[in-house]
């Protein structure tokens, strides 16, 4: 009788330690505590907020002419908003306004996000930096190309933009695997030998996608609701699904308000295609001071550049930009530019604000938030648009 209770009791104790077993956002592993991916910072004063929430309306109502905007404008400290604002329509024939839950197409930036997917799956060992990438895409012809070089563009693979071009029927919609099926089979020449120079190419991305699905046995937007979506709570944000509605999401714009439509390139993701909001980019800002999110080698090596084969400003750590200026603090960024969508993030590191300003009409205001950077802290802003 004794022996029984006890193993009851066993058994109790196994459903109570169960019960309590929680995700803990790593592919495959549980804990037995929750874990909070989300920084906590010290709250700002109320006089710096009423402050700089003057001088960030200010620099909104010079430069992004707030009559004619369409999209989301927000400024952070510490995690904490600051200002935002939000404008015009998601779909301009149904009258739908973009508020602080619309998801919009934020081009590039995406980039930030597929950065971070592949540099948890490397502190979770299921990637190695430097491994070349044919371990993982055994068909990819080309030897020598690391996971690193795709991450920083240095890898010389050409842009699928061109080469589909001239091979792949333009009505018919282009996808990831696509694009490394026509690397293999046409073996169009590098644009330089590898980890020579930095050259800007979606294709890196494009390719640290279909990896990321190689490893995870998962489609890359399944992976990324779990290695970033979920666990930084990021629940207005996703991936453009094979089979996802397009009239259903927000639309995208030229200057004119006339819509762009999609075109045989939209279903390629990795490079683009993650829809997220302000708010949802703020999360992911924050989450790349959280240990618990990144270690701390990840994170030196994500905020570092790596090409400096030719002096100036401008460079390139992991998935981010960065302009470097003596006397100056580093400037990271990235913007974005896809048909009508343009989109600028932006990580002020040394003070831990964010400025983030999204569109889906054509404006090139969003690039700059550069220009309110020098308000937070002591960074360079004198330096000619991207993308």
């Amino acid at each position: 009788m004794h022996l029984k209770k006890l193993h009851i009791l066993f058994f109790f104790l196994l459903v109570i330690i169960g019960c309590n077993t929680k995700k803990s956002g790593h592919l495959g592993e549980t804990t037995l505590e929750p874990i909070s991916y989300l920084p906590k910072f010290e709250e700002p004063s109320k006089k710096f907020l009423k402050e700089k929430r003057k001088e960030s309306l200010d620099f909104y109502y010079e430069f992004m002419n707030p009559e004619r905007f369409s999209g989301m404008f927000l400024v952070a400290k510490n995690g904490k908003i600051i200002t935002e604002r939000y404008s015009g329509f998601s779909n301009y024939p149904a009258e739908i306004a973009i508020t602080k839950e619309t998801p919009l197409h934020v081009a590039s930036v995406s980039k930030v996000a597929t950065s971070l997917a592949t540099l948890r799956l490397i502190d979770h060992k299921q990637l190695e930096l430097n491994e070349d990438i044919r371990t993982y895409l055994p068909e990819f012809p080309y030897p020598g190309i690391s996971i690193k070089m795709l991450l920083t563009h240095r890898s010389g693979i050409p842009y699928y933009g061109y080469y589909t071009f001239k091979v792949w029927p333009l009505g018919k919609e282009l996808h990831n695997e696509d694009v490394l099926r026509l690397l293999a089979k046409y073996k169009f020449p590098l644009n330089f030998p590898p980890d020579k120079h930095f050259a800007y190419c979606n294709t890196n991305f494009s390719l640290l996608a279909l990896i990321i699905e190689r490893v995870t046995k998962k489609s890359f937007p399944d992976a990324m609701q779990e290695l970033v979506f979920d666990p930084l709570e990021m629940t207005n944000s996703f991936i453009l699904k094979y089979k996802q509605n397009n009239s259903k999401i927000s639309q995208s714009y030229n200057s004119r308000h006339v819509n762009q439509g999609y075109d045989y390139m939209d279903r390629v993701y990795g490079d683009k295609n993650l829809y997220s909001t302000a708010r949802d980019l703020l999360k992911m800002d924050m989450g790349t001071y959280s240990k618990n999110f990144l270690s701390d080698s990840m994170r030196r090596l994500m905020f570092k550049g790596y090409s400096y084969e030719h002096p100036g400003m401008s460079n390139y750590g992991f998935g981010i930009r960065m302009r470097e200026l003596e006397g100056k603090d580093t400037y990271f960024f990235h913007t974005g530019w896809w048909h009508g969508n343009t989109s600028c993030y932006a990580s002020l590191r040394s003070d831990t604000v964010t400025i983030i300003a999204l569109s889906n009409v054509y404006n090139r205001s969003v690039y700059q938030i550069k220009r309110l950077a020098p308000k937070f802290g002591n960074y360079p802003f004198e330096f000619k648009d991207d993308e």
